[in-house]
């Protein structure tokens, strides 16, 4: 017998409760619906079945978040039931009930994926406790899932910010890169985040413990690159007092990065595809072979493709690393991610100094306004400029540099004359006549933002008068 009052007096709901449904499997008639009695009145949504394969069929037609399961069940037995539904539904939360005679076959249904499990008789308020814990573990479940999709659509993929459908595209590339062994090839103008990228391809896949190197091949002389991808020997150059391992067999097992592999030199190329498809180096000086297990991921911005039909970039290497290829879209093809990636940026820095700062809507629409060339980095490089210059703790227009809130490309292109040269008399103009509308027509600040005394500002305007 069960300990479960016949009549249910009535408990306090159970925060979060009325969202989560219950189904209770049990041949016991009376203690379906004594518990299905308890359950509603704390707030859940109860159904009952009295054998596994009542509940089997109910599971398939209806939503279901915890289950609360006879371990003796006619016809297929409890730990059978509780596989099957595991398999099934396998975030459904579990609880088994069973007699004191059979505690150890609730140890087993524990180890089976069970979430907890419940000794008869209980009472009303065992019951009652067992769901409300039940139900704060589901509610925190789902708060964690709420706040992990929170931060992924506002970081996006790793540390990449943006939400923009070109950035979608790329994280669903970068998930299914990051699997694979295949070399990878990452396109993109400077300051887009191409070793950003990298690193998510390499810590989203199963070598994320192994180590990732970065290498700038723009940044050496080739006599140190290549010793630095390949080490060297006692002697081998001079200089050379110690032997030296390479990059790609320190990295074994992991990932080395070679950014901006566009730079490298022609003979530097044949070694590193000799590298790549025999899976093995040979140090500068040394006439030994050492096997390397290592992930290539490489990223340029230039045209490869260009750099193979004007004979500067191997043909055979281009292929060789152009297996996987992502492009990541310029900061100007993507503006929508601006406002995102301002509010991360001054988050970071505001940890970084202490200081919270946030952004005028005018100072933003400029941002939104620029084409950005140098793209994340350059607006990272921007913001950092004018928190430094900034007294106060919101950003303003007269804290951006001159070049982000000069005039407009298609502003200064009003008055254009046909053959496309603009005289410098006229973009004075159309800068000067930016700035102040800028800063509402703030004179002094605009004489100063644009490095002009107020006098020579003042004649200015008082011409631009007189020609209209």
């Amino acid at each position: 017998m069960l300990a479960i009052e016949a009549v249910v007096i009535p408990a306090p709901q159970i925060e979060g409760a009325n969202f989560l449904n219950l189904l209770i499997v049990d041949d016991d008639r009376a203690v379906r619906e004594a518990c299905r009695a308890v359950a509603q009145s704390l707030g859940f949504s109860a159904q009952v079945a009295e054998s596994a394969e009542q509940a089997y069929r109910m599971l398939d037609n209806q939503g279901t978040d915890v289950i609360l399961l006879d371990l003796k069940l006619p016809g297929a037995g409890g730990l059978e039931a509780l596989h099957t539904i595991k398999e099934h539904r396998p975030d459904a939360l579990v609880v088994v009930v069973t007699g004191y005679g059979t505690v150890q076959s609730a140890v087993q249904a524990m180890k089976d994926g069970a979430y907890d499990y419940v000794t008869k008789p209980f009472s009303m308020e065992e019951l009652r406790l067992l769901l409300e814990r039940v139900a704060g573990h589901l509610r925190l479940k789902t708060e964690n899932r709420v706040l992990r999709e929170t931060i992924k659509s506002r970081q996006g993929f790793g540390n990449i910010i943006g939400r923009a459908p070109e950035m979608e595209k790329l994280y669903r590339i970068i998930a299914k890169a990051g699997q694979s062994t295949h070399p990878v090839l990452i396109l993109g103008e400077s300051g887009t985040g191409k070793e950003l990228v990298a690193k998510a391809i390499h810590f989203n896949g199963p070598h994320r413990t192994k180590p990732f190197i970065p290498v700038d091949c723009g940044s050496l002389v080739p006599t140190l690159i290549e010793s630095e991808l390949f080490g060297h020997v006692r002697g081998a150059f001079t200089g050379a007092t110690h032997p030296k391992d390479g990059l790609l067999a320190i990295a074994e097992g992991g990932t080395v990065f070679l950014d901006e592999i566009g730079e490298l030199s022609v003979d530097l190329q044949a070694k590193l595809l000799r590298a790549i498809q025999e899976k093995e180096i040979r140090p500068v000086g040394s006439v030994r072979r050492i096997p390397i297990n290592v992930r290539i991921l490489a990223a340029t911005n230039r045209d490869l493709e260009q750099g193979v039909a004007q004979g500067t970039f191997r043909r055979d290497l281009y292929f060789r690393l152009n297996v996987l290829t992502l492009r990541i879209p310029p900061l100007r093809e993507r503006r929508q991610d601006i406002p995102l990636l301002v509010a991360h940026v001054l988050e970071r820095l505001g940890r970084d100094t202490g200081t919270e700062r946030t952004i005028s809507d005018e100072a933003l629409k400029i941002l939104l306004n620029y084409d950005w060339p140098g793209n994340v980095r350059e607006l990272e490089n921007c913001l950092e400029r004018a928190c430094a210059l900034s007294s106060a703790d919101e950003i303003q227009v007269r804290d951006l540099p001159t070049r982000v809130y000069s005039a407009p490309a298609e502003l200064i292109g009003l008055n254009q004359p046909s053959n496309g040269i603009v005289p410098i008399a006229e973009l004075e103009k159309q800068t000067i006549l930016n700035a102040l509308a800028q800063v509402n027509g703030d004179k002094m600040l605009a004489a100063r933002l644009l490095g002009i005394g107020k006098t020579t500002l003042y004649r200015k305007l008082k011409e631009y008068a007189s020609q209209n």
